[in-house]
Formats: structure tokens, sequence, C-alpha cells
């Protein structure tokens, strides 16, 4: 066999080389990932539960909120729903907005799946307050542990715990503990949902004044996969406590802490 001249063999070369520089510069770059993101979520509810707490006896409640976060772990968000359960306990007499304003920090800890997270929150309620009623408004802070789908909070309240006062004393120091977890049946979509809390309302009344109680909860999940519906959710949970009925029961006579069954769709943008 003839040998390829020198020459040839790298003006070969040479054309091969330009040719694959010229196709790698026709492909685009990946653009870098953005450091914020922003999201949005809608739900409509059978009833609106807080802590085991019934906030529209037993109507429906349409809920929805923004959030922005940032990969350093700041988020920050704002979220409302309509309530009823000032007017009907005759706190207020024009009041149908719970508005939440929140922000923290939430961080893995190194590349493992736990996690730590921190802020703090304030309950806003629009309305005009019957003469001699302290706001409802409530400032908290909160902390919590988590792993992947299940994770312990400690929220703290900063000042009267939604304008209550049971024995005439501020009730400032009152915390909620709760523990939840979202548990992921592989890929199918569903979720199973549990929960169980504890609230110590600081300077409760005793016997059947006690504002303090153990809540629970659980359900279930599923979020469509695929489709025009995409990440659309559809849920349902059950709720209880052992808190007493008494102080937790509105002027209309419905006991906001009953046992009893909720179910939902929400959509998260």
């Amino acid at each position: 066999m003839t040998p390829r001249p020198p020459v040839r063999t790298a003006l070969v070369t040479l054309v091969a080389a330009l040719a694959s520089a010229h196709a790698a510069a026709q492909t685009p770059a990946a653009a870098p990932a953005p450091d914020w993101s922003v999201t949005a979520n809608v739900g409509l509810y059978s009833e609106y539960l807080f802590r085991g707490i019934a906030q529209t006896a037993g109507k429906p409640a349409l809920q929805g909120g923004f959030d922005v976060a940032h990969t350093g772990g700041f988020y920050a968000g704002t979220w409302g729903s309509n309530i009823s359960w000032l007017e009907d306990f005759g706190a207020y007499n024009r009041s149908s907005l719970e508005w939440d304003f929140y922000a923290g920090f939430k961080k893995n800890f190194g590349d493992t799946d736990f996690y730590w997270d921190v802020g703090t929150l304030y309950y806003y309620y629009p309305g005009k307050k019957n003469p001699g009623v302290i706001s409802a408004d409530t400032w908290e802070i909160y902390a919590a542990l988590g792993w992947k789908w299940a994770s312990v909070k400690f929220s703290y309240n900063l000042d009267d715990y939604f304008g209550v006062r049971p024995t005439g004393r501020k009730t400032d120091g009152t915390y909620y503990i709760d523990a939840s977890a979202t548990y992921p049946v592989g890929e199918t979509g569903i979720a199973l949902l549990g929960h169980v809390g504890y609230l110590d309302v600081r300077h409760d009344a005793g016997g059947e004044a006690k504002l303090s109680y153990t809540d629970w909860k659980l359900g279930a999940s599923y979020t469509v996969p695929e489709g025009v519906m995409k990440g659309i959710e559809v849920g349902a949970y059950y709720s209880g406590n052992n808190a007493k009925s008494s102080p937790y029961t509105d002027l209309t006579g419905y006991d906001t802490s009953k046992d009893r069954g909720v179910v939902y769709v929400k959509k998260t943008f």
C-alpha cells in the first residue's frame, strides 16, 4: 500500500477539526439555572381547618398564594383564605379574610436529605373589631427539622394568640409543636398524609374552658402526572382533636373543634 502523503494527511486532519468546532458552535450551551424561582398555588377546600379547628363553620374555602425562593435558601410568600370564625364568635362585625405573610431560610445539611427551616409568619385579619375586642392579628416564629417527606416543627407566638386571653392575661409565649409526613407511594402520584400536633396556650383556663389540645389528621392525595390536568392535586383527610367543645363553640352553636373530613383540589404553578 502506498502511504498517504504527510501534507494531505495534515489537511484532512485540519478540515475534520474545523468541522467539529463548527458543529460545537452550532449547539447552544445550556442556560444556567436561575437563582430565583416564583410559584403560585390555588385550592378549593370543603372546609378550612387550622390546627384541627374549623375556620369557615362547615362552609367551603377558596385559598391561594405566591412564593419566591432563592437557591441560597431564602424564601418568602403570602397566602390567603376566606374565613368566618371572627364574625361567628362575635369578635369582629366585619371580617372574612385571613391574609398571611412569611419569610425564612431552608437548607439541607450538606449533601444529605436532612434539612432545617427557620422563619417567621404573620397572620393578618382585616376588618372591624367589636368594642373591647383584642386584635386577632398574630405573629409567630418557627423552626423545623426534616428528612425528605417528614418533619417536626415548633411554632412560638410573640403576642396574644389570635386575640384570646382566657384568664385575662396575655397569651404571648403560646406554642404549637407538630410532626407531619407526606409519604409518596412510588411513582403513582399518590401520597399518604399524616399529622399530629399539640397546642399549649399560655395562661390557659382550666376545666371545660381549657383552650390547649392535641390534634391529628390522616389522609391521602393524588397528583395528576401527565396531560392537560398535569399538576392538579386532589385529596381528602380526616381530622380530630381532644379540644374542649365549650370554648370552641361559636354563637350559632357550631362546634368548630368537632372531628370532620375535608376534601380538596389544588394546583401549583
